[in-house]
């Protein structure tokens, strides 16, 4: 077992040289460690989908005459406080259900809970202080984009378990992590559409997607300590499964853009997206960690091309 001493406080598979270990005290790591603020991929993939949907929103709404540049860089501030306050109450809940799992994982044995950094009260404690952040963000929103955003909870509970009993846990991870396609709509209309519901299902199968190149980075532990995952589901196969995802999430992309009459400028940023996507396929190199990691990183420059698109009719048209 990987002791906290062995790592000097810190965790194997995250960035020694982050902010959290040059501005924080020492005694604060363990618990940006459990909320992921030395690893941001997270909370940026989460985001973007609320991204996406808010633009999207804000390209219908200056079409009927009721956009506010005010209204959404408010919107868009929410969507990145509740990001990073709900990936972290999220990867600390998951941390919990996890314990006894990571202690037998080599990558996540020298995380804060198998180590003894934290303790489970002290973990808890931190996930509600995370959750009531996240809930005064929430509050900011309309009624109906407040009752949607808790309906969210189901998946966010369920989805630590779903490995137990399922090789498609990135699918129960997608069913969470991209509820923010559904709530940018909600936040600028109060009620949803098909083209919400568009960005909804294209986020599910681009997290399904890089989650499984990411899966692919822990398959040896995952058959020794006999859990799921889309990595060992679809094996050799994934290069094609990356083309189905991928595919499905940018048809349907481009059904939503269709659906909420977006400006042809629009879609310079989803090409350029498409590009970025076609390129994870072919470097992917389901052997190598490394590879692995960096397509992985990755999807935060396709989440940013996506939205910066979105942005391009609201300057120029």
């Amino acid at each position: 077992m990987v002791h906290h001493s062995d790592l000097s406080g810190r965790v194997s598979d995250a960035p020694s040289n982050n902010w959290v270990y040059r501005m924080l005290p020492k005694a604060l790591w363990p618990y940006a460690q459990l909320a992921r603020w030395d690893r941001p991929i997270g909370w940026q993939l989460l985001m973007w989908p609320c991204f996406w949907s808010a633009a999207l929103a804000a390209n219908a709404a200056k079409q009927v005459g009721s956009f506010s540049w005010g209204t959404l860089l408010f919107h868009l501030f929410l969507f990145f406080a509740g990001s990073v306050a709900m990936r972290g109450a999220g990867c600390t809940y998951n941390d919990l259900v996890d314990h006894k799992i990571d202690k037998a994982v080599t990558r996540t044995r020298s995380r804060p809970l198998p180590s003894g950094r934290v303790t489970r009260t002290q973990a808890k404690i931190f996930i509600v202080a995370q959750a009531l952040a996240g809930l005064i963000v929430l509050l900011c929103f309309n009624s109906f984009a407040i009752l949607l955003g808790l309906s969210s909870l189901i998946f966010v509970a369920i989805y630590p378990f779903a490995k137990r009993f399922t090789n498609w846990p990135q699918f129960f991870l997608g069913l969470a992590f991209s509820w923010g396609g559904l709530m940018g709509w909600a936040a600028q209309f109060g009620s949803l559409n098909a083209a919400p519901v568009l960005i909804y299902i294209s986020a599910i199968a681009w997290t399904v997607g890089y989650d499984t190149i990411y899966a692919h980075m822990d398959k040896d532990d995952d058959v020794a300590v006999g859990i799921g995952s889309t990595a060992l589901l679809f094996g050799d196969r994934t290069h094609g499964a990356l083309v189905a995802l991928y595919g499905t999430a940018l048809i349907c992309l481009v059904l939503a853009f269709a659906v909420a009459n977006i400006n042809a400028l629009g879609y310079v940023g989803l090409i350029a997206a498409a590009a970025m996507l076609f390129y994870q396929v072919r470097a992917l190199d389901i052997g190598n960690v490394e590879k692995c990691l960096a397509l992985f990183k990755s999807n935060n420059r396709v989440g940013l091309l996506v939205f910066a698109g979105l942005i391009l009719p609201l300057i120029f048209s």
